[in-house]
């Protein structure tokens, strides 16, 4: 039987190289995408940025790094797509200020925020993504455009004020500051803080960098 051009005898087309697999419905086989992104977070994680390799990754996700290369290009956009995984789930559940009171904006915030980051699902990858940024320049210019445009951008949309985006950065900068000594740097007694009893102390005064007034201290 004479296979035709670039295809097999069964009239399938052959894959060139680093392509994934295809189903029988021609689907990219399932999964491919995610287990690279689950590869490439370990691999930031235990290595930091510059470290990392598109090979170490591919191997990671048991895939031929020029498949990595069809789905990612280079290593900024491997990174770039795991910090979007990651923090997806924070980005999504994020409160945008409507349905509910302003002045209880700062308690949801920080009770959401410590939600995020006590549940080792949603930790450790973001964990991972967070030590590369502070690791390299350019894995911090990704993860703080995604903060910017995907996260505080929500906060700041809720907020009805002239300095919006101030207040939310200073809000999300006082948790961001305890999420690291608490999980990535494990700095005691805020490491083994009950976390019911941090988001008490920290919600006044997230409320206030969101919606109080400038210059004064929160009650």
């Amino acid at each position: 039987m004479t296979a035709p051009a670039g295809g097999t005898p069964g009239g399938e087309r052959r894959r060139g190289p680093g392509r994934p697999p295809r189903s029988r419905d021609g689907d990219e086989a399932p999964g491919t995408r995610e287990r690279i992104l689950t590869s490439a977070r370990a691999e930031f994680g235990e290595r930091g940025y510059d470290r990392a390799s598109i090979r170490a990754i591919a191997r990671g996700a048991e895939v031929n790094p020029a498949l990595v290369h069809h789905y990612f290009g280079t290593k900024e956009g491997v990174f770039a797509a795991a910090v979007a995984a990651a923090a997806r789930p924070a980005a999504q559940a994020l409160p945008d200020g409507a349905g509910f009171p302003a002045a209880e904006f700062g308690v949801r915030f920080t009770r959401l925020f410590f939600g995020i980051w006590e549940d080792e699902a949603t930790r450790t990858p973001l964990l991972a993504v967070v030590r590369s940024a502070l690791d390299n320049e350019a894995a911090a210019r990704i993860f703080q455009r995604f903060v910017r445009d995907e996260l505080l951008s929500r906060v700041a949309g809720g907020l009805d004020a002239p300095d919006a985006e101030m207040r939310a950065e200073l809000a999300a900068g006082q948790l961001i500051g305890v999420v690291l000594m608490r999980y990535a740097l494990r700095i005691e007694p805020l490491a083994s803080a009950d976390a019911g009893e941090l988001v008490a102390r920290l919600a006044p005064v997230v409320q206030h960098h969101l919606t109080g007034t400038p210059g004064t201290m929160p009650a």
